[in-house]
């Protein structure tokens, strides 16, 4: 089935007439453009491409193939809620890791997969350029952050207070304030549903795809 996958420089491939293929690789690029060395996924093209696959009636489902170091939160963060709320069945596979802003990407799906050498770092918000020390900034910063585990535990099985606890652990990166997780661990952490790769993937969007199809058939008395 994989033998039509045409090619596609623009992060939306079709793989078989009734799916697309979704590939959120590097970093995610918001409002600012990244040096040109950079691999990154724009959202600006992102978006308008998963409205075009809800309203597109011959896509009956989307695979998401993530390899990504995060990015910007809001940029992240809208390209996960478009996926949340698609109508169609979605699958997402995490390869090579889906760290920071890419752990809501990997759960926006209705299944997610993850190979057993990929990783996902959970941490803290982080900002860019001119710091104000002023109690709203770090509020403003609390707020952004409750936002994104939020997100995380309705779309997972894992609990915000759970996600917070791994985001603020001290012990485990060098440099840094966060958890690293491996597939297995990200599994039994409740954050993503199964550890598998593109075989499992596909095996599981066609069985959302079927469900979908059989449970519009009943609803209009087919």
């Amino acid at each position: 089935m994989i033998s039509n996958l045409k090619e596609n420089t623009d992060n939306v491939a079709k793989l078989e007439s009734r799916i697309q293929l979704l590939s959120i690789i590097g970093e995610i690029e918001g409002h600012e453009t990244l040096g040109e060395r950079a691999k990154t996924t724009k959202y600006e093209q992102i978006l308008p491409r998963l409205a075009m696959i809800e309203d597109d009636e011959r896509v009956e489902g989307l695979l998401i193939l993530l390899n990504t170091v995060g990015g910007d939160v809001e940029a992240g963060l809208a390209i996960a809620e478009m996926i949340a709320s698609l109508s169609k069945p979605t699958v997402s596979l995490v390869l090579g890791g889906g760290h920071s802003i890419g752990v809501p990407l990997a759960v926006s799906s209705d299944y997610s997969f993850i190979v057993p050498s990929a990783t996902m770092v959970i941490h803290p918000v982080r900002t860019n350029g001119m710091f104000i020390g002023v109690m709203q900034t770090y509020r403003n910063m609390e707020k952004t952050q409750d936002r994104i585990t939020g997100f995380i535990a309705d779309h997972s099985h894992i609990s915000q207070a759970r996600v917070e606890e791994l985001m603020l652990d001290t012990s485990l990166l060098v440099k840094d304030v966060g958890t690293m997780l491996d597939g297995r661990d990200a599994v039994k952490e409740g954050l993503i549903d199964q550890v598998g790769g593109i075989h499992e993937a596909l095996e599981k969007l066609y069985e959302l795809m079927d469900q979908r199809k059989e449970d519009m058939n009943k609803s209009s008395g087919k």
